[in-house]
């Protein structure tokens, strides 16, 4: 009997350190980006979304670059609970807008693994027929340790799609509850997806992530349910009555749709529509876009001092020993946290020169 050959030696595995990529020339990929190169916008985003300390730079200067030519599209926000048919709708409505003429990019948040820190990322699964269309681009990103639904780059994502031409830019939030409202802060406007006969009607007047909304769309209104939505639209108009409108935005509307039967959505297309001018002609885009970079700029301050921080050696070795007094019960995590802040501040400030007493040309008095 005949002995079988012998199997081919396994491959050779390259390094880590080989597999990502190095930092892509800022001005040329930016170049490749506005020319509607598909891979370079791509490739564009992984640029940013990269916590690699050599890829910040040309990060910066690739967002630099693309910053002029943004700012053309409308930003719309999509959250809602899990289940509550985000995808659905935004294939559809984004099927919708491409049939307009529109180009749709779609920038949509995976929750991550509190243990393991991956996502699935599987929304182009969910939306496979807007995938196929060319006047479509679907970016699934994990949303790391950010809070609030939305990643900690969605901003310059929303950047590099504008500036690749997409006028249409949809930010799907993970499920989210009632205080994940950060989405919010990056978009235009805010659609917020509602599920009948959910059991959470009356929460339509607690503040938080309704009163954000521009408009409340109560969907899966087909079949057994269509009554209940009907129900459940009529109690969120009641429930918008009484939130105190904050004059700076016209108060939110509330639609029953059926993203599954594709039934709602030329009326959800005619307000988003009507929005949109109303804001722009008063200038209320302008100063909400102005507003939303400077939260922006505070937010990217807070997590860059966190980071800091955190890499200060001389934190780092007093950390273990307040960490365990804190997990003993020992010490407060405020007043832990207030010593923690100011070694930090010490150790970061700049020596200061003491004038002596009395100074002066003279110098002191004898």
């Amino acid at each position: 009997m005949r002995a079988p050959p012998p199997s081919p030696p396994p491959p050779k595995l390259r390094s880590s350190a080989r597999l990502v990529p190095a930092a892509l020339d800022p001005l040329k990929l930016a170049a490749a980006v506005k020319a509607g190169d598909r891979k370079a916008l791509a490739r564009a985003i992984t640029q940013v979304e990269s916590t690699r300390a050599d890829h910040r730079d040309a990060a910066e200067a690739l967002i630099a670059a693309l910053l002029p030519a943004s700012g053309g599209a409308l930003r719309i926000g999509i959250s809602g609970a899990p289940g509550v048919g985000k995808s659905t709708f935004i294939e559809a409505f984004g099927l919708r807008a491409i049939a307009a003429g529109h180009r749709v990019a779609v920038l949509a948040i995976d929750p991550s693994s509190k243990r393991g820190g991956g996502s699935i990322l599987g929304d182009k699964t969910r939306m496979a027929e807007l995938a196929r269309r060319d006047a479509a681009f679907i970016r699934p990103s994990p949303a790391g340790a950010s809070l609030g639904g939305v990643a900690r780059r969605t901003r310059e994502a929303i950047i590099i799609a504008e500036a690749a031409g997409f006028d249409r830019v949809i930010v799907e939030t993970v499920g989210v509850g009632q205080s994940e409202t950060a989405v919010a802060d990056l978009v235009d406007l805010f659609v917020l997806l509602i599920a009948p006969a959910g059991g959470d009607e009356l929460q339509g007047i607690k503040r938080g992530i309704v009163e954000l909304a521009d408009l409340l769309l109560v969907n899966k209104a087909d079949g057994d349910l269509e009554a209940a939505a009907r129900r459940a639209v009529a109690d969120y108009r009641q429930a918008l009555m009484l939130l105190r409108a904050d004059g700076t935005r016209s108060r939110a509307e509330v639609v029953a749709i059926s993203a599954l039967e594709k039934r709602g959505l030329e009326e959800v297309e005619r307000i988003l529509n009507e929005r949109q001018e109303a804001v722009a002609k008063s200038g209320a885009l302008k100063r909400r876009r102005g507003e939303q970079a400077k939260a922006a700029l505070w937010a990217e301050i807070g997590e860059a001092l966190l980071e800091r921080l955190k890499d200060d050696a001389r934190i780092k070795a007093r950390l273990g020993k307040l960490e365990a007094q804190v997990g003993a019960g020992k010490l407060s995590p405020a007043a832990a946290a207030r010593q923690v802040l100011e070694g930090f501040i010490n150790v970061s400030a700049p020596a200061q020169t003491i004038p002596p007493r009395g100074g002066g040309k003279g110098g002191a008095r004898a």
